[in-house]
């Protein structure tokens, strides 16, 4: 059984407002087993939310509007959907007592125009509300399960979880969804692609999705089966042919970004780590820093934007600098040998490069970037020239780097 999401309310039509209901919902739906195929926005508007409503009833078994319960003449969802089931509401004198119970509880008299919401849709059954005064609603019509939920979510997720989950797993089949995920690191999406491809068509269950990100590549394997041990098997059966041919490319197994998975493997060596950034201006070390616990391994960094300051605080040598510019490997070395010293890390990483819009030269066009890496296995470096805006040109560079340090971890 499939299912399609209607988030009802014009305001989340506006750049100020999220819809984070769906996103919520569809773990839970997930976690049944229940696969979400669509999702929609539509505005305060009845004639438009029936038709959504109604092209969702021809393509899912099950149907969810969040939002629009509410008492005022915007709130559209309860017309709409009687309308495009052609049925009538019927006014609930106890669901009105409850509302009106509620506001005298807080030493308030309810407004005339919240009986509104003790109408119910002909053959629904009313949801309990505990935490509102919009009650939601559940019917059953011809193989198809419908559910009419308030927006806010302190309100929608304790009615799903408490009287709309426990009705759907008495529908629902047995079934489970289990999803297996990968990340590899600067690598084209279309490459990427083109290794697994000839894997991942060649099964239907589990289905794959390749998502593409600054320098980030995820690779879902989505397996929908009756019971959770055939889902882990076909996951396992497509799982190892795309490790096999993707090898340390991949990263991370669990969607662990990538200065997750360098900490954790500095924190099981007992290492530390230390920076020295140019054109990142810092980056690194906020990726770094934004996984808790860092403080274990991470030592400190340098920003050090100008060749005066690459040289007084990094011991880069002057001539190094003159002779071949600050965007050079070997001026990347000595910034990340000059780290480790004055650090005492067992390693340091620096970046330095050009990342626009301007300041690029024939020998150093705008994406040209350089990662250094100072350890115990010596000082190396690494030249690429990224395309893309100045943000994803220091995202890549910072990508570049904490590469640099998972695969030198991963020889040791």
């Amino acid at each position: 059984m499939n299912a399609e999401i209607i988030a009802v309310g014009s305001e989340l039509l506006t750049p100020r407002r999220i819809d984070t209901n769906s996103l919520w919902l569809t773990d839970q739906l997930n976690l049944l087993g229940v696969e979400v195929t669509a999702k929609t926005i539509v505005g305060d508007d009845r004639e438009r939310l029936a038709a959504a409503f109604l092209t969702a009833r021809g393509r899912a078994n099950i149907i969810i509007l969040t939002g629009g319960l509410g008492p005022t003449e915007d709130d559209v969802t309860r017309d709409a959907v009687a309308a495009a089931l052609g049925r009538k509401q019927h006014f609930r004198q106890d669901l009105c007592d409850a509302i009106e119970a509620r506001f005298r509880r807080r030493g308030r008299v309810m407004p005339e125009i919240n009986k509104r919401q003790a109408f119910v849709i002909d053959g629904a059954e009313a949801l309990p509300n505990s935490n509102g005064t919009a009650p939601g609603q559940w019917i059953e019509e011809n193989g198809h399960a419908i559910m009419l939920l308030p927006g806010p979510p302190a309100e929608m997720r304790p009615m799903f979880t408490d009287h709309c989950r426990p009705r759907l797993q008495r529908l629902l089949p047995e079934q489970v969804i289990r999803v297996r995920a990968y990340r590899i690191a600067l690598l084209p999406e279309s490459e990427v692609d083109q290794l697994v491809a000839p894997i991942y068509t060649k099964y239907a269950n589990p289905a794959t999705t390749i998502l593409a990100a600054a320098g980030d590549i995820q690779l879902h394997l989505r397996a929908r089966c009756p019971t959770e041990a055939e889902a882990e098997r076909l996951l396992d059966e497509v799982g190892s042919q795309i490790e096999a041919i993707l090898g340390d490319r991949i990263y991370s197994k669990n969607l662990d970004p990538l200065e997750v998975v360098v900490g954790a493997a500095l924190r099981a060596r007992s290492q530390t780590l230390s920076v020295a950034e140019s054109c990142t201006g810092g980056l690194l070390a906020k990726r770094i820093t934004s996984v808790a616990g860092s403080s274990e391994y991470f030592l400190g960094g340098f920003l050090t934007y100008t060749d005066r300051i690459k040289n007084r605080l990094l011991g880069v040598p002057e001539e190094v600098l003159r002779e071949n510019t600050a965007v050079s490997q070997p001026v990347a070395e000595a910034m990340a040998r000059g780290a480790r010293e004055r650090t005492g890390s067992d390693w340091a990483l620096s970046i330095t490069g050009v990342a626009g819009p301007g300041g690029g030269t024939e020998a150093a066009p705008v994406g040209t970037i350089i990662a250094g890496i100072a350890g115990p296995t010596g000082c190396r470096s690494q030249r690429a020239v990224f395309v893309g805006d100045r943000e994803q040109i220091r995202t890549l560079a910072t990508q570049l780097a904490l590469d640099m340090l998972r695969r030198e971890l991963n020889r040791q």
